[in-house]
């Protein structure tokens, strides 16, 4: 979908756009040796994702043959596109981004790539939020901006 993952600045005053795909590469720096196919959905910052967006990645992985999907994303608005995937029956999705972008040294989101990765292929199916080293349920989560970080919400913990 985009978002931070996919980054890439080009001056110091922050200017951006959310370029290709870095899943694939990263991926591969892995030595990932599972079949996966990559889709590029849209290229936005996830700010500026609308309903309309939202219905599209719906209707993309509802059609899809797969069963097993990963979706990166932009951190600020992830739980929304999850609450819009919630109605997909018989799927397992695992949503993950990162907090600093792929092509940055500093970056999480190889970590959370590699996470999403194992996640989804373990997982029951339902909708999941993966970052910052912890697997949420799509509906249990919300991004604690002071903090930059993803925290559980109004439910008991869980245990995967």
């Amino acid at each position: 979908m985009g978002g931070t993952i996919d980054k890439v600045y080009f001056d110091a005053a922050s200017d951006y756009e959310v370029g290709e795909s870095v899943l694939s590469e990263l991926l591969a720096h892995a030595h990932v040796k599972s079949t996966f196919e990559i889709q590029s959905v849209m290229r936005k910052d996830s700010l500026e994702m609308t309903a309309e967006d939202r219905q599209a990645l719906y209707r993309i992985v509802c059609d899809t043959e797969y069963e097993k999907i990963i979706v990166t994303h932009g951190t600020d608005t992830m739980t929304l596109s999850a609450a819009a995937l919630s109605a997909v029956e018989n799927k397992t999705i695992v949503i993950t981004g990162a907090l600093a972008p792929a092509r940055f040294a500093s970056s999480d989101a190889t970590f959370n790539v590699g996470m999403a990765f194992a996640a989804v292929q373990s997982l029951a199916s339902g909708v999941y939020i993966v970052m910052n080293g912890q697997v949420f349920k799509g509906d249990e989560v919300k991004k604690d901006r002071v903090n930059n970080q993803f925290v559980q919400i109004d439910t008991p913990e869980l245990k995967y």
